[in-house]
């Protein structure tokens, strides 16, 4: 089983009410392409790459305001996994959510996991 430290560098702190969401299957994701899945509520967009690191952000794209992201360009900035936004190509980190080469504003980012061969995403309790 992988844990939330193999899949990405940087964890989020989470509030106690959040609980981990099956997702779907490893199986399921394509390396180097996002899935938007509906996760209690919120809106993700979840990546694999090909030595099955998972990530999972916020599918909103903050500069379109349009819910893309997992239609999103996968690559990287040296050894920092990227995402850009398939409609202005903005960039952004996928462990931290962090928008590169501009300011302003970045994508809310999840811990995720896989237990059993199952994507799992920590998501706050309530919805968003």
């Amino acid at each position: 089983m992988k844990t939330l430290e193999d899949a990405a560098p940087e964890v989020a702190i989470v509030a106690s009410d959040s609980a981990w969401m099956d997702v779907c299957a490893l199986a399921e994701l394509e390396p180097f392409w996002g899935e938007a899945a509906l996760v209690a509520g919120h809106q993700v967009a979840v990546v694999r790459l090909p030595d099955d690191r998972l990530f999972a952000v916020g599918n909103l794209d903050p500069v379109a305001d349009a819910q893309v992201m997992s239609r999103g360009i996968v690559g990287s900035r040296g050894d920092r996994p990227t995402i850009a936004s398939p409609l202005h190509k903005e960039v952004y980190d996928l462990a931290t959510g962090e928008r590169l080469g501009a300011a302003g504003p970045g994508l809310g980012t999840y811990p995720v996991r896989i237990v059993d061969g199952r994507v799992e995403v920590l998501v706050p309790a309530g919805g968003g």
